[in-house]
């Protein structure tokens, strides 16, 4: 059976679910990529903030990313998926998803700066400086609005 695609306010996400995206999240930047920083930065309880993930038959969570509203521009971030669902281009459906629920708004992300082309793939181009945030180089890219 294939992953479901869920997308949600944190208010309306079952407190189980909610639990298993922050734990992937930190499972892939706080321990896998050995970078403690603080995870749960209130972001997520922001109003117009959407989580996307998508979850297996038994409602694990495999996959996940959140769409934040900047002004009037969108950002993506904290896009995550879980060892052993790799390879499997959950991400990738991801990230068309986000852009697509971001229609007519200019996006922006910043990248792990070994991951810029795969942001690419999807229209993001570098759009400023390379910076080290925690200690990981990082590019700031934006996709124009395109409707």
């Amino acid at each position: 059976m294939n992953p479901t695609l869920h997308s949600s306010s944190v208010a309306e996400i079952d407190p189980v679910v909610l639990y298993e995206i922050l734990r992937l999240r930190v499972d892939v930047f706080v321990v896998e990529q050995e970078c403690p920083y603080p995870e749960l930065d209130g972001r997520d309880l922001e109003p117009t903030a959407r989580l996307l993930w998508f979850a297996d038959a038994d409602a694990r969570v495999l996959a996940t990313l959140r769409v934040l509203h900047d002004g009037d521009d969108r950002r993506i971030g904290r896009v995550a998926t879980a060892a052993a669902a790799r390879g499997r281009g959950l991400a990738a459906d991801l990230m068309r998803a986000a852009v697509d629920g971001c229609e007519g708004r200019l996006i922006r992300l910043d990248a792990q700066a070994h991951l810029s082309g795969w942001y690419a793939r999807f229209g993001f181009v570098v759009d400023g400086d390379e910076f080290l945030e925690d200690g990981i180089p990082h590019l700031p890219m934006a996709l124009a609005a395109t409707r």
